[in-house]
């Protein structure tokens, strides 16, 4: 088993004082398959040598796909520090391992861990009294009223520049704004009109993939009918369902929570979709 194995490897090297694990396979709520990740964190001594020489990895498995994000210039915030560094590791044997080594004299004890965390090792009696892993960490949080309104403005204003880019006929920059710019705000108004019926106690997941856990059958399938491929008529379509759910949930958002509505944004986005919607 992969634990076994990065456990052995941590208990055969000194430099290596604590092995936690985060992530997915830490949340007990989470069915494990081969797909998922072991998001793994060492606290080490010497953080250098193991940069330096690298053959270590070699004792984890046959390495095939790898990636080091804090080599890369990829990403990278040359502003921002970090002491900890990063090896994305992928087995032939099939599994794969997102490994973060940090230095023992740079951890805060003080700190709290993350509610995903679970101690597989714990050479110097670091972790005493650590809670039983939960998702409580990445329930959705409540919204104030001006991250709601604001989360209500974006989504309606940048809906104009999808309208824009379908009557051109300019797919690409269409389906660009509506997918990274639209899309994460209309979700973010279905992750808190789903958590208002169950308190905000609920974590959906990156990108939304527990939803269909708490969403009615009905809701999940509109939902998704809000994706569409790169036809012209099918994204219209699209378009026009995710501004019908959004003002939808954004009202039923809003009377839980006991928020205003600028019921104007809705109409004139509404407005200037049918003004130019296959005309």
């Amino acid at each position: 088993m992969v634990d076994k194995l990065i456990i052995d490897f941590a208990l055969s090297d000194e430099r290596i004082r604590a092995v936690l694990l985060n992530g997915l396979r830490a949340n007990p709520l989470v069915i494990s398959d081969d797909f998922q990740d072991y998001d793994v964190l060492l606290l080490v001594d010497d953080l250098k040598s193991f940069l330096i020489d690298r053959s270590w990895i070699n004792k984890l498995g046959s390495l095939s796909l790898f990636q080091f994000p804090d080599e890369m210039e990829l990403g990278h915030n040359p502003v921002s520090y970090k002491p900890s560094f990063t090896f994305l590791l992928m087995f032939k044997e099939g599994y794969r391992i997102d490994l973060t080594l940090f230095p023992l004299d740079r951890f805060n004890k003080e700190e709290p861990l993350d509610s995903l965390t679970e101690v597989w090792l714990d050479k110097d009696g670091i972790f005493e009294d650590v809670p039983a892993t939960s998702d409580v960490d990445y329930h959705i949080k409540k919204p104030t009223s001006r991250e709601f309104q604001e989360v209500a403005n974006e989504f309606y204003w940048c809906s104009t520049n999808v309208v824009k880019g379908l009557k051109r006929g300019e797919i690409l920059y269409a389906k660009d704004m509506l997918e990274t710019v639209v899309r994460p705000m209309f979700w973010r108004m279905v992750a808190w009109r789903t958590a208002c019926a169950y308190n905000f106690n609920i974590n959906l997941g990156k990108s939304g993939k527990f939803a269909k856990r708490f969403l009615s059958d009905d809701e999940y399938k509109r939902i998704l009918e809000t994706y569409a491929d790169a036809d012209i008529k099918r994204n219209w379509e699209s378009l026009k369902l995710m501004l019908e759910l959004f003002r939808k949930y954004q009202e039923e958002v809003a009377k839980q929570l006991g928020f205003e509505v600028n019921r104007l944004e809705a109409e004139y986005a509404m407005e200037y979709f049918n003004k130019h919607n296959h005309k």
